[in-house]
């Protein structure tokens, strides 16, 4: 019965590994780096990032100046006067992480914009695998890029030239 059960699961275990085989890999982050629309999008993000920091910073740096004055200045204080200036310096630290938050946040003013640049991209992207692994029969389409678990797939199995290909 043992030698029943153990031959039955290696049939069932070696008919699965043979139906399983119908699979494909892409590198996604090749793919969309092949995409113009892509690279512009990527660009004009980066641009404005830089441009939201440097606000961001500026409103950090007028906070520290401010705080810097106020330390050399406040042995010569009154104690009212010393709670005044802690208060507004706590606010404008409050407004500017406040300020940091709507633009580089979850849903701040840089992600909406990414979403509004990339998402498009990246549904036309995924659509094309979709559509590349039915034409194709594949099961699944594996994601090599930044996976840091795999380990190997063969070249016949990497799909990615032609995903490229049929977004052209």
């Amino acid at each position: 019965m043992k030698r029943f059960i153990l031959t039955l699961t290696l049939i069932l275990g070696v008919a699965f590994a043979a139906s399983a085989q119908n699979y494909a890999v892409v590198n996604s982050e090749k793919i969309f780096k092949s995409i113009a629309k892509y690279n512009e999008a990527i660009t004009e993000l980066d641009k404005l990032a830089n441009d939201y920091q440097t606000k961001v910073d500026a409103k950090f740096e007028e906070v520290e100046k401010l705080y810097n004055t106020y330390m050399q200045r406040r042995s010569q204080l009154s104690a009212a006067s010393q709670a005044a200036n802690e208060e507004n310096i706590l606010k404008l630290e409050q407004e500017a992480t406040e300020y940091q938050e709507s633009i580089f946040g979850t849903e701040g003013t840089l992600m909406q914009k990414r979403l509004e640049l990339i998402q498009p991209i990246q549904k036309e992207v995924f659509a094309a695998i979709e559509k590349y692994a039915k034409q194709k029969g594949y099961d699944m389409i594996i994601d090599i890029s930044q996976n840091a678990t795999m380990l190997y797939y063969s070249e016949r199995a990497d799909q990615t030239d032609a995903i490229i290909e049929m977004l052209k």
